[in-house]
């Protein structure tokens, strides 16, 4: 066939495709019109109003019809379907809001869950049809369940990131150009993804509005919701703006450098932005945008784009906001810093798949390439965008349109000689910057210009103890950059405070001469160098100096008020006894100290006022975080925690301001201090050169001394404790066990040492220096003086654990090996008091407990230890602890414990276990109670209460005389007045009828016999006045139901076990199975009592493969027929399985009967005792009524024992 015949057959086709297609939808829509007119019909049918029937005999009525019953709601609206849904993360909450739509508009449409599934999957397409068509097939029950597939999409498609997403761009929100109306459109948006509760929404808002606006509002009464407070924001900002029109007119600008910024930008995008063309110009402030005419004239004669005034381009304009890159959108890619080129180039592609708006240049520049040819014109650039850089580098750039397929973005000399890098071509980094660049781009904090205190003209820092290979990073140690305004980061302080809380004021303090002198330094110093500011703030805390060591005054704010009102910062702190765990293996430190630390951070923008304080001088506020505020150590603890996240732990450990830096090897420390320095520097942060030490083998840090391999107490921190005067005051003595607890890790029994001196500390007693609190004073300061020195605990080997607990406490030492001598060292002590409920627990379960509390104390070092460790105890049955088959419920609690551990028991006599021994038993058991002292005076007591009862026994002893065993303090009575002595303890008008209980404890208060609690019992419950009067609390007990009765022989059967017989031919159990319909017994010898699973095996051996399945087994509850074995044999058996009930044999009296058959025939048939090991064979043969006969061979002179 000729291929333009096939062509022209295609195309028939084709368009005979097109009409069927055009026809079907077109017969859509008159069904649909069909189906709106049949509703109609029905719904006026429906409302007609019923005629009027003349009376007369009732026509029978019709049948009903059985068509459905037709809707009585108006016609339901059309609603446009969603678009096609692909997957697209952040989409899949919009697609589900217009389904539900659709399904709320059309609800006879969609009234059952498979018809809202399948329109959902109509819907989708791409990835998240591929996931609907999976789960269509195998997941056929959640495709009818409506909630239950959309809620497994949304977990699929819709990720949990969106409310952390909306929170950080909520916090990104500002006003910039916009008015308030149209920013609070996108802030309702994001506030009401984000969580947040009203009063945070309200600080958000706050910070995001323009600066004029914040003053505005500074005046105003506190709004107390955030849609008062937006409607109030948006009064304001309109009255700003039409004020700001009256003043300027037509040609006029804006007073106020901190107003809102009123210029509008381009909104040219997609080919517009790409090509460079712009059809409006940007509004200038306060005018209308540029005509036709006005655009060329300022084309002609090259004047700028938003001045209008000749001279200068847009890019320079001096009247042009600084700041107007734009941060909506952001592309990576990477940049070549070309020496060669003039200027800076943007690939026209990449900025058309960025896209990045661009602008017309006012003449177009030639380009040339390195040979020399020509690489056409240059006729756009950017707008000014930002350029950001790793680390913290970032500025704002304009880039030439050029065709670059090598490199998107190239950097020549123009950014070259403005930032001036110094390259380390070797190592492949940037050392150092240009002034401009350390100053707008890094931000880093210079002096303030024109500052005669704190100049450019600085002396270079001293860097006499700072080792050579680090002097090319001096800036690091500049103090005057640390005394200078540091730029606002994500780590500013932020002050939130609770809600309603009430603004704290403060007092002033009255200053001495030099205080005052000292004061008028500081605040000149500090204005200079732009960390405080004159404030207006309605709240101000106090200012007062006090003393340093060298004798300076150092200035603090009383910030107390404030600080309880201020929501906290729950960033945590390091734990210092976990603090030296990564340096067992460290032998080089050196030690950072950062300067001004708090000062390097700054505070949030908007909360400054909060920090204000009163002078004799004025009213200020800080700009830096200052010295005094709660939230100052999270804070700059994570800030420092971020720029050397990676290195934490490794060869960096951080505390708020201090460094340790630690090392295995010289060589590898100068590379760990290069990092953590060049990445201080990085960020701002500035160290104190004559605070640190450089490659040192043992370094003070935070009151240790750290050495390879071991840590010790700082001995001049040891010396202010043995100096320290005694304690006069429960402040005082506060302060002293405060300090002195730091290194309670280094005394052994430290708990105990200063028991005397904790007690002082409470308040439900006076504070009173006695002699016991002298003692433990002294004692507490010669033991520091001697502290031992404790090792590091190495993970990488194995730790020893020695436990012991006594009477009244547990005791355990942590110790490892040391490579040099082999020998034990100690890591750690530990001790501790027992409770009163735990001195009850028997011996083994306080030993058990010893190494309980010496896990927890230690688990952050013992779990997951590379190496099994040791624990040794003086309690031989703990080495039996993990293969025990049997616990108690408390000893099982405590397995799951130990469960997480790798350890094993090891038993050490008693004359061994000193050191822990030592430890449990430092504790006394708690003084009892002295007798509480009489409420009458002695004189108002005539004499002791006699009774007649007493000198009735008395007489009576003289035929029973009193046993040695008699208790000194009671009275012993004769056989022959016991029932007196009843009789008058129980009937007296005193005691009226008590209980037994009652009854018992009155007699052994004066009276004593060896049957006195059997005689009481018996009298009082034949007691009569006791039966008439009193009624019975006991509840009924029930009544005994039978078992059923079988319905044939082996059906219902019953197992029971016989023990404790005597070893013959191996054999010590016998297993009865007996038939309850016929009586029939199975006695089946056997070694030991079997497991369930052998139980089963004996089961089926000898009744199921004899007499069938049986239906039901009835048993006791011993461990065979109640684990999961045996309830999974009777499951597969198809039997019930029957436990009796507890301390009650009679629910399975037939088996308990046959046993006691069982032991009188062994008994009577075997005359002598059977010999261990004996093979003889007894005569006695069971018969059972069916005539089945079971072998039995051990015999017992006793009653077998269950």
């Amino acid at each position: 066939m000729d291929p333009a015949d096939l062509d022209q057959i295609r195309h028939a086709f084709s368009c005979q495709t097109a009409v069927s297609d055009q026809q079907g939808r077109r017969l859509d829509d008159v069904l649909e019109v069909l189906r709106g007119i049949t509703e109609q019909v029905a719904q006026l049918s429906l409302h007609q109003p019923l005629p009027h029937i003349p009376v007369g005999p009732t026509p029978p009525a019709p049948d009903p019809p059985s068509e459905p019953p037709v809707s009585t709601s108006c016609r339901e609206p059309r609603v446009q379907h969603p678009e096609l849904y692909r997957g697209g993360l952040g989409r899949c909450r919009e697609f589900l809001m217009k389904c539900d739509i659709v399904f709320r508009m059309q609800p006879t449409s969609f009234a059952s869950d498979p018809c809202k599934i399948a329109f959902i999957m109509s819907s989708l397409g791409g990835s998240a049809l591929e996931w609907a068509t999976s789960i269509w097939d195998s997941q056929v029950a959640l495709c009818n369940n409506f909630a239950a597939f959309t809620s497994e999409m949304r977990r699929v498609f819709d990720h949990p990131t969106c409310g952390r997403d909306a929170t950080q761009r909520l916090l990104q929100v500002r006003q910039g150009s916009r008015s308030v109306a149209e920013m609070a459109v996108q802030f309702r948006t994001l506030a009401a993804e984000s969580g947040w509760n009203d009063t945070a929404l309200q600080g958000a808002f706050r910070q995001a509005l323009g600066e004029e606006l914040k003053d505005q509002l500074a005046t105003r009464e506190e709004s107390n919701s955030l849609n008062s407070l937006i409607s109030l924001a948006i009064a304001i900002d309109n009255r700003l703006r039409i004020r700001a029109r009256e003043r300027g007119g037509n040609s006029g600008r804006h007073s106020h450098s901190d107003s809102p910024n009123f210029r509008q930008h381009s909104s040219a995008t997609g080919s517009r932005a790409a090509s460079g063309v712009s059809e409006e110009e940007p509004m200038q402030l306060g005018r209308v945008s540029v005509n036709a005419e006005e655009r060329q004239r300022r084309l002609r004669s090259r004047s700028c784009f938003y001045c209008g005034k000749p001279g200068h381009q847009i890019a320079s304009c001096p009247i042009r906001p600084k700041e107007q890159a734009r941060q909506d959108k952001s592309e990576a890619s990477s940049a070549l810093i070309d020496s060669g080129a003039d200027a800076n180039f943007i690939d026209i592609t990449f900025a058309r798949r960025a896209g990045i708006p661009t602008e017309t240049l006012p003449s177009p520049i030639s380009a040339l390439a390195l040979d020399g040819r020509s690489l056409g014109l240059v006729t756009h650039s950017t707008v000014p965008i930002q350029l950001v850089l790793s680390g913290n580098y970032r500025e704002t750039i304009q880039l030439l349109l050029i065709h670059s397929k090598q490199s998107s973005i190239v950097l020549g000399q123009t950014w070259l000689r403005l930032h001036n890098p110094h390259i380390d071509w070797q190592a492949g980094r940037i050392l150092a910057w240009s002034a401009h660049c350390l100053a707008s781009c890094l931000r880093s904090a210079l002096p303030p210009p024109g500052s005669k205190d704190l100049s450019t003209n600085q002396p270079e820092p001293d860097l006499s103890n700072v080792p050579e290979q680090y002097h090319d990073l001096s800036h690091v140690f500049s103090k005057s950059r640390a005394l200078s305004l540091p730029p606002h980061r994500p780590y500013d302080c932020c002050i939130d405070l609770l809600a309603g809380a009430k603004l704290p004021s403060g007092r002033l303090y009255s200053l001495s001469g030099p205080e005052k002198l000292a004061m008028e330094d500081y605040i000149h110093e500090s204005l200079a160098s732009g960390i405080i500011r004159p404030s207006s703030s309605p709240v101000g805390a106090g200012f007062f100096f006090v003393g340093k060591k060298d004798g300076s005054l150092r200035p603090c704010i009383d910030y107390r008020g404030l600080n309880q009102v201020t929501i906290r910062n729950k960033y945590p702190l390091p734990l210092i006894n976990t603090a030296f765990e990564p340096l067992s293996q460290a032998v080089t430190f050196t030690k950072l100290d950062l300067r001004n630390a708090y000062h390097l951070v700054r505070i949030r923008e908007g909360d400054e006022w909060k920090t204000a304080f009163n002078t004799p001088l004025g009213h200020y506020e800080y700009l830096v975080v200052p010295f005094g505020l709660t939230n100052a150590p999270a804070v700059f603890q994570g800030m420092v925690n971020d720029v050397l996240r990676d290195l934490l732990g490794k060869s960096v450990f951080v505390y708020i301001d201090e460094i340790l830096i630690f090392s295995k090897s010289p060589q590898e420390h100068v590379l760990h201090v290069r990092e953590v320095l060049q990445r201080l520097l990085e960020n701002q942060l500035f160290v104190k050169a004559e605070k640190c030490s450089f490659h040192v083998s043992s370094v003070p840090f935070l009151g240790f001394i750290i050495e390879e391999g071991s840590i010790r107490a700082d001995p001049a921190k040891i010396k202010a404790v043995t100096e320290w005067p005694q304690p006069t005051s429960r402040k005082h003595l506060q302060q002293f066990l405060g300090f002195a607890n730091f290194y309670r890790r280094f005394i052994r029994n430290y708990s105990v040492i200063a028991a005397p001196l904790t007690k002082l500390t409470s308040t439900a007693f006076s504070f009173c220096w006695n002699s016991e609190a002298q003692q433990a004073f002294d004692r507490l300061k010669v033991r520091f003086s001697s502290a031992p020195i404790l090792c590091h605990p190495d993970p990488t080997r194995q730790f020893t654990i020695e436990v012991d607990t006594s009477d009244t406490g547990v005791g355990a030492i942590l110790s490892q090996r040391a490579a040099l001598d082999n020998k034990l060292h100690p890591c750690a002590f530990f001790s501790r008091r027992l409770s009163s409920a735990e001195r009850n627990y028997d011996v083994g379960d306080r030993e058990l407990l010893a190494i309980k509390l010496a896990l927890e104390e230690w688990r952050h070092w013992l779990e997951g230890a590379g190496n099994p460790f040791i624990v040794l105890t003086d309690h031989q049955n703990l080495i039996y602890l993990k293969s025990a088959k049997r616990l108690n419920a408390r000893q099982a609690r405590w397995s799951l414990f130990f469960a997480r551990f790798n350890f094993s028991v090891s038993f050490r006599p008693g004359s061994r276990n000193i050191k822990a021994d030592a430890l449990s038993r430092v504790f006394s058991l708690p003084s009892s109670p002295a007798d509480p002292e009489p409420i009458l005076p002695a004189s108002c007591v005539v004499a002791a209460v006699s009774w007649k009862i007493e000198e009735i026994v008395r007489s009576a002893q003289t035929s029973q005389p009193d046993p040695r065993s008699n208790p000194n303090s009671s009275l012993f009575v004769p056989n022959s007045v016991r029932s007196q002595v009843l009789e008058w303890v129980h009937a007296s008008c005193l005691a009226c009828h008590p209980g037994v209980a009652r009854t018992i404890t009155l007699v052994r208060r004066s009276f004593w016999w060896p049957t006195l609690k059997e005689d009481t019992r018996a009298f009082v419950l034949a007691c009569a006045v006791c039966a008439r009067s009193k009624a019975s609390h006991q509840p009924p007990s029930g009544l005994l139901l039978p078992l059923p009765v079988p319905g044939r022989p082996w059906s219902h059967i019953g197992v029971d076990f016989v023990t404790g017989l005597p070893l013959s031919e191996g054999n010590t159990v016998i297993l009865t199975i007996v038939d309850r319909f016929s009586k029939a017994v199975h006695f089946i010898p056997l070694p030991k009592l079997p497991s369930a699973l052998e139980t089963a095996e004996l089961l089926v051996l000898h009744v199921v493969r004899l007499h069938g399945i049986p239906s039901d087994i009835v048993s006791d509850r011993g461990p065979q027929f109640s684990s999961q074995v045996w309830k999974a044999f009777c499951v597969a058996l198809g039997a019930s399985a029957s436990l009796s009930s507890g301390f009650h044999p009679q629910s399975n009296g037939q088996a308990e009967r046959a046993n006691q058959d069982l032991g009188a025939a062994l008994r009577l048939s075997t005359p002598s005792p059977v010999r261990p090991g004996g093979r003889g064979s007894s005569p006695f043969r069971k018969v059972s009524p069916p005539q089945m006969q079971a072998h039995v061979e051990t015999y017992a002179h006793r009653t077998p024992s269950r």
